[in-house]
């Protein structure tokens, strides 16, 4: 059987191996077919059974604020109506950023949120990877340059224990999967833990991340003028996000991009 498959020189044992293939692939779609049967999918949102997994339902996709354009060519903060492709927010010019591009999927609003909650919080892994496709096609310019390097945002080893996976890396680790770039997941480390940043008011954290950050001494000559793009699952104030790309700045990182999943929106309440 096995000279049979790997003799595939003759027409006919070219037919054979497409057959055994397809059989193949008909066999998988059945059992993926009867796990369904037993395990229904679930919407990503509210959890009610929807037809394909880590999908939303039609309603949980209506309440996605989607961020499109027209938005900040700089920040990706959505504009009311078009104003440009290219204009950059009059916030962003009054204070530049350390970053140099920032583009996020959508609005942390209700479906968002429970999206995020269930991955950070409630062991939905399995999220990770819709989030993180979503999050490549929102993010597509920031992921041109073949030599970039994907970054998540690091946990502190006391909490990686504690939570068992860090979710930004799991984002990033689909991100750097789905366009072949290369994934770094220890190049930034966290040196200190801080306290949880929920329920902070905006300078309380960037206090609390002040000098939270290091760069991996094993990979700094690897940064140099290389683009760096960061990965995190939420921008609420951008404490955190800002205190790791003032750290790749000082070690000669290229561009700076970042790309989260969600973004919560100027005026809004901190997530909870």
């Amino acid at each position: 059987m096995l000279k049979f498959l790997q003799s595939g020189e003759d027409g006919l044992d070219r037919k054979a191996l497409d057959g055994v293939r397809l059989i193949g692939q008909h066999l998988l779609k059945g059992g993926h077919a009867l796990q369904d049967l037993i395990i229904p999918p679930r919407c990503a949102g509210c959890g009610k059974i929807v037809q394909d997994a880590n999908s939303l339902c039609g309603a949980c996709w209506g309440e996605m604020e989607w961020i499109a354009r027209p938005y900040c060519s700089v920040s990706g903060v959505p504009f009311s109506y078009d104003l440009g492709e290219t204009l950059v927010n009059p916030d962003v010019l009054a204070n530049p950023p350390v970053y140099d591009r920032a583009r996020s999927v959508a609005l942390f609003g209700r479906t968002a949120r429970r999206m995020v909650h269930q991955l950070k919080y409630r062991d939905r892994t399995d999220l990770a990877t819709v989030m993180g496709r979503w999050m490549v096609r929102a993010g597509a310019d920031c992921l041109t340059d073949p030599d970039a390097i994907i970054v998540p945002v690091p946990l502190h080893r006391r909490r990686l224990w504690r939570r068992r996976f860090n979710q930004s890396a799991l984002l990033a680790k689909v991100i750097a999967r789905e366009t072949g770039t290369a994934f770094m997941p220890d190049l930034l480390q966290r040196t200190r833990p801080t306290r949880q940043q929920v329920g902070l008011s905006e300078a309380e954290r960037r206090v609390n991340v002040e000098g939270a950050f290091q760069i991996n001494r094993n990979d700094r000559t690897l940064l140099s003028g290389r683009t760096v793009v960061l990965v995190d699952d939420v921008w609420t104030t951008g404490a955190t996000l800002d205190a790791c790309c003032r750290v790749l700045r000082r070690s000669n990182a290229g561009e700076i991009c970042i790309i989260t999943f969600a973004r919560v929106a100027a005026g809004s309440e901190m997530p909870i």
